[in-house]
């Protein structure tokens, strides 16, 4: 460049090594920036391509502003080109650009002018990663928190996150006199050398400067078969201890300065993403590879902070731990458990009340701590909830089709030995919407503390693809014992599928799409198969629709396979397209709305679907018993287990629900149908509610006061569509119905139909649910059943007993049974030592029965306390953060701690000897009880449901009105 041309403002150096075919892009990308005052310098590794030959193309076209370098040897990393890049720089400031890549528009102007406004020595911004190829234009924001607003920091010790989590050195623009002051370059001849600059840079920065704008464009394309990159080659051992040292170094640096905090902080990270990486990985190496990363992991995990374990995950702590301890036979099924979230890998083992990852280093205090698993609930969880390892032991493909064998884990013997097993195999297509097929499981037994299986599948002849739509197929293996249900994948492990035959198949499109399926692990480490090419006529024909696809020839398009393809596609967009939220509401709208009112027609839904119970249940009930001319129809969130086998079950927003809903002559409910679906004038609408109030609701929350007035007014309107709205009490009257912005004329001052039951003289206790849930009922028995809790933007928190449960069980189980109840928001998880003494019961659908089972209540702030106040039974109000709720979070309409029929307690200590004087504070409260119930439940009568089925098909004659016990045999057929 000529000596008399200005200084740039920046320089951008761009490395390339082989990739002529992308360069120009990432050029263009530079040259384009808005600011002025620019040069880009192209640094070619010694390419073997025609990179150099396009970089001197460029510098050609745009003299002055672009140079081209190159490296006389191929340097193996990005760090020797940047250096070099950086000596032949001249601008004030420099940014790294890699060929494959793009800069923001703006990028330059946007660092430059933030470094030259606050004198930063380093300027960062955000990097967003685009997934070329996916067809939904993903994009990734590179921990965008950081970013969130601009900030200048005078050390980085101000910002821990920035050194520990953005280690890019590519989103930045760096002072080119800081980087010559401090000596500052990229280490060359080991990887990770972004790592160790970027920490290098912040550590010697004086002034950094952080800026919420896109900078960077980090381009993620999709893998070619074979292809992996530089930082991803983790079955190289080097690349492992590559990463090791660079971590080394950084560790010194910070000890150096003293830098404690940083340390423990990139030592958590370590533990957290870095070691996950590798580990992620084993299970498919070699085992002479796993001996010595252990070797070398060992070395390096010894040094870091102790505390630094506490802040990651049980599966992390699980793995580190076990790796230390060589224990490969629990490691690997833990690696299996972290790679998938929330799997069950392990058979576990139950000591001394507490539940253990494995049987094995018990001994040690370390690793009984680290291994107890209890928190995570797999002993008290359903089979149908847990998500099981399922071992894959064989796989052969032979003439009678593809040979499987499997192990699945049974956690603490879970499957009894004497329970029905069945199973099938469900082959089904990676992309959503096409059809699966299944196989049935001949062989299915116990086999010591798991539960094997074998099956033969013949692909060739009963599973038929599409083709490219439909390339991957995962395999699932559904496991049934005494009629419950269970999902497992098959997990590859150390079967070696890169040599495995693979059968023959027959799309249905045309074989020319392939006529393979081949087996391999999915990153996750699941059997899966895919579409190939092995006969010479499918790989003609996959050849022409892969580079139809891609463009290459538009004469193609007009192909068998290309016209199939596109057909396929069309059909697949439209079911999308007719599953679409906004589809749905038009179609609902425009056209269900029209269909004719089916006379008799009741859409109920309890908790927006998620059970079966409350006042919807008792109304539904109160129909059915006196045998009213209902159609009815529950909705459901997730599963129908519970539901009555009586009604129509309609999946929540599926076209069956909108059908149901737009045809209904009643809808009823406790909580809410979506606002957004408007209700017809012929449906009538009897919001039940779901309690009274002590919390604010509604428009007195003052999260609904900020919103905007067309989302207020979208609120309103969806409260708009109660044609009546159940009240209980006159204190529902002054509270929720101005809350709600419900008329008077709306208001239907009948008492909830689900406290119908608590007032019937003959409501006794449910000896066959007690059964069930294993309660001893010639003890006391004591029901805790609090609310869940919100933070200040309404995010629920997660649930934690506020005192010590082992502790409780110890002092009581002898003396009474706590049954716990969390809100339906909320999970709890009880170790097994308080088994058979603390209870929970959240499972329950219907609280009401639990009501009558108990002789006592402990809530905090639950609706609950106004309904149990009907039974006359002591009530105990632990408020043991009373101030924090009432004040910060929600607010309340009465003080409870003046007003509760029952005495406030505000730490374990007073909830414990309240309990000693159980029987003598049930006296002491009497009075105020009934008062309580009087205020509360004035219009609770115990013929709610009677009056509100009055309301929708007229009284009940006579002959209708049964008495209890055929009421009892009607209630228990209508699915009770």
């Amino acid at each position: 460049m000529p000596s008399s041309q200005a200084q740039p403002l920046v320089s951008v150096i761009v490395i390339v090594y082989n990739d002529a075919a992308r360069l120009p892009r990432a050029v263009a990308s530079a040259l384009g920036q808005s600011l002025r005052g620019l040069e880009v310098l192209i640094v070619d590794d010694c390419s073997t391509d025609d990179s150099f030959a396009v970089a001197r193309r460029l510098e050609q076209e745009n003299p002055g502003r672009v140079r081209a370098l190159r490296l006389p040897a191929n340097s193996g990393g990005c760090g020797a080109p940047r250096n070099h890049g950086v000596a032949e720089a001249r601008g004030e400031y420099v940014m790294f650009l890699d060929s494959d890549d793009e800069l923001a528009e703006h990028a330059a102007r946007n660092l430059y002018e933030a470094g030259s406004r606050t004198g930063a020595d380093l300027v960062s911004g955000l990097s967003v990663r685009r997934f070329l190829g996916n067809r939904y234009g993903k994009t990734d924001a590179w921990y965008p928190w950081i970013y969130s607003r601009t900030r200048t920091l005078e050390s980085i010790a101000e910002l821990p996150d920035l050194l520990v989590w953005d280690t890019l050195s590519t989103n930045k623009a760096y002072r080119r006199t800081f980087l010559a002051e401090h000596a500052l370059t990229f280490p060359v001849g080991i990887l990770y050398e972004d790592l160790l600059f970027s920490s290098q840079a912040y550590l010697a920065a004086e002034r950094i400067t952080l800026i919420p704008n896109r900078v960077y464009w980090w381009d993620v394309a999709p893998p070619t078969k074979g292809e992996r990159s530089l930082s991803n080659r983790r079955h190289e051992i080097r690349n492992f201890t590559d990463r090791l040292e660079i971590h080394r170094r950084i560790d010194a640096m910070l000890a150096d300065r003293g830098m404690v905090e940083l340390k423990y902080r990139k030592d958590v990270k370590f533990l957290k993403h870095d070691l996950v990486l590798h580990l992620r990985d084993l299970p498919f190496l070699p085992e002479d590879f796993r001996k010595e990363f252990a070797e070398h992991a060992r070395g390096y995990l010894a040094g870091l902070a102790p505390e630094a374990y506490e802040e990651v995950g049980s599966p992390q702590r699980i793995c580190a731990y076990l790796l230390g301890q060589d224990d490969w036979d629990n490691l690997l099924p833990a690696v299996d458990t972290l790679i998938n979230r929330d799997k069950l890998a392990a058979p576990l083992t139950e000591q001394d009340g507490r539940v253990y990852f494995c049987a094995d280093h018990l001994d040690d205090p370390e690793g009984r701590k680290v291994l107890d698993v209890t928190a995570h609930g797999y002993h008290a969880a359903p089979l149908r909830k847990l998500f099981l390892r399922n071992r894959l032991t064989h796989y052969a493909a032979g003439p009678q089709g593809v040979e499987l064998a499997g192990r699945i884990v049974n956690p603490l013997g879970r499957i009894p030995a004497d329970a029905k097993l069945a199973a099938r195999l469900e082959f089904s297509p990676r992309r959503k919407g096409l059809k699966s097929f299944t196989f049935p499981v001949a062989d299915v037994r116990h086999d010591g503390d798991g539960i094997a299986w074998r099956a033969t599948a013949d692909l060739a002849r009963r599973l038929r693809p599409l083709g490219i739509l439909d390339a991957v197929w995962d395999v699932r293996c559904v496991l049934t014992a005494n009629g419950e249900r269970t999902t497992t994948r098959l997990t590859v492990g150390d079967l070696d599928l890169a040599s495995a035959a693979a059968p023959a198949v027959r799309p249905r499109l045309t074989r020319l799409t392939g006529d393979r399926l081949a087996p391999h692990a999915t990153a996750r480490g699941h059997l899966a198969f895919e579409i190939a090419a092995e006969g010479a006529a499918a790989r003609r024909g996959t050849d022409l629709v892969e580079r139809a696809l891609r463009g290459e020839a538009s004469a193609l398009a007009n192909t068998a396979a290309d016209r199939a393809r596109r057909t396929a596609r069309g059909a697949l967009q439209l079911k999308r397209t007719l599953n679409n939220g906004d589809t749905k509401l038009k179609v609902y709208h425009r056209l269900l709305q029209r269909l004719p009112v089916v006379k008799g027609q009741v859409v109920f839904e309890s908790q927006q679907g998620r059970q079966f119970s409350d006042s919807p249940r008792a109304v539904y009930e109160e129909l059915v018993r006196r045998g009213a001319p209902m159609k009815p129809v529950w909705s459901y969130a997730k599963s129908t287990e519970g539901f009555p086998s009586g009604a129509a079950l309609v999946r929540r927003w599926s076209w069956k629900y909108l059908r149901a809903l737009a045809q209904a002559e009643f809808w009823v409910d406790n909580q809410g149908y979506p606002y957004r679906l408007r209700k017809r004038p012929e449906t009538t609408y009897i919001q039940t509610w779901h309690g009274s109030a002590l919390k604010k609701m509604g428009f007195d929350l003052a999260s609904l006061k900020r919103q905007t007035p067309v989302q207020q007014a979208e609120y309103l309107s969806g409260l708009n569509r109660f044609d009546h709205f159940v009240v209980r009490s006159e204190h529902d009257v002054r509270t929720l119905a101005p809350a709600y912005r419900i008329g008077e004329e709306r208001l239907l001052r009948v008492g909830y139909p689900r406290n119908d039951v608590l007032l019937r003289e003959d409501a006794g206790k449910d000896r066959q649910l007690a059964g069930e849930l294993g309660i001893d009922l010639t003890k006391p028995v004591v029901l805790y059943a609090p609310t869940f809790r919100a933070d200040a933007r309404g995010r629920v928190r997660a649930f934690e007993l506020p005192f010590d449960v082992e502790e409780f069980a110890e002092r009581f189980g002898d003396r009474l049974t706590l049954l716990v109840r969390c809100h339906y928001l909320n999970r709890v998880v009880l170790p097994p030592s308080v088994r058979g003494r603390v209870i929970d019961v959240s499972e329950v659908q219907d609280v009401t029965p639990l009501y009558l089972l108990s002789d006592a209540l402990i809530t905090d702030y639950s609706s609950l306390m106004f309904d149990y106040a009907l039974l006359d039974r002591p009530m105990l109000f632990f408020a043991h953060d009373w101030e924090e709720y009432a004040e910060d979070v929600r607010g309340t309409y009465f003080d409870l701690l003046r007003e509760a029929p029952g005495p406030v307690l505000r730490d374990a200590g007073e909830l414990y000897a309240a309990l000693d004087e159980l029987e003598a504070t049930g006296k002491e409260y009497a009075d105020r009880r009934r008062e309580f119930a009087a205020a509360y439940g004035e219009y609770d009568r115990g013929d709610a449901a009677a009056r509100i089925a009055d309301l929708m098909f007229g009284p009940a004659p006579a002959a209708a009105r049964p008495g209890h016990d055929e009421q009892d045999q009607q209630e228990r057929e209508a699915g009770r």
